[in-house]
């Protein structure tokens, strides 16, 4: 898995015992652009130690980013996995397809990968979702506002798209300065 350590790190002490530490990857936030937000995401396989390790680093960095939700290309991996949390505990989404969707409005958005920077954007209300969770298992539901929203905004950064493809060329006008001032393509 590109990007990340290994899960395992075992080091023998010179008593013959030894000692095993868990290794969590450094996740690098990747901003506005940098290639990895615009490629489209390779499905995972089966869940194994790596991507366990991988799932909780990216919830540690999501909150520790703020954030209510964050996609592996937003660290620089090219995997159809994220994670969102709006408060009720963090939720992890592999390999999602969006299969229904019903009503829409309009609601400003903003992008841990676009910082500063809102979007006015237009999305169902409703939709119902397929994927595989942490455990191997997969998961059917119906979701609503809010976590419809994030997981439709999480779901667009694996097929390589960002809040700004959905600005008006007016907004984009509007946001030009803004988009100069972001950092670097990577932290």
């Amino acid at each position: 898995m590109s990007g990340t350590i290994s899960a395992v790190n075992r080091t023998v002490t010179p008593g013959g015992r030894t000692k095993v530490f868990d290794v969590k990857p450094l996740l690098k936030m990747r901003y506005c652009g940098n290639v990895c937000l615009r490629q489209k995401s390779e499905p995972i396989g089966e869940i194994g130690p790596s991507e366990r390790v991988l799932i909780e680093a990216m919830i540690e960095k999501m909150h520790q980013e703020k954030g209510v939700g964050l996609a592996a290309p937003q660290v620089g991996i090219n995997q159809q996995i994220f994670v969102v949390d709006i408060g009720l505990g963090p939720v992890v989404v592999i390999n999602p397809r969006i299969i229904k969707r019903a009503g829409s409005e309009w609601q400003e958005e903003g992008c841990l990968s676009v910082p500063g920077v809102t979007v006015n954007v237009k999305r169902p209300k409703e939709i119902r979702v397929r994927y595989k969770d942490e455990n191997n298992q997969e998961v059917e539901q119906d979701l609503f506002d809010l976590m419809a929203r994030v997981f439709m905004h999480e779901n667009d950064h694996l097929n390589g798209k960002l809040i700004l493809d959905y600005a008006s060329w007016r907004e984009r006008g509007r946001l030009k300065k803004k988009l100069e001032k972001l950092p670097e393509k990577e932290e």
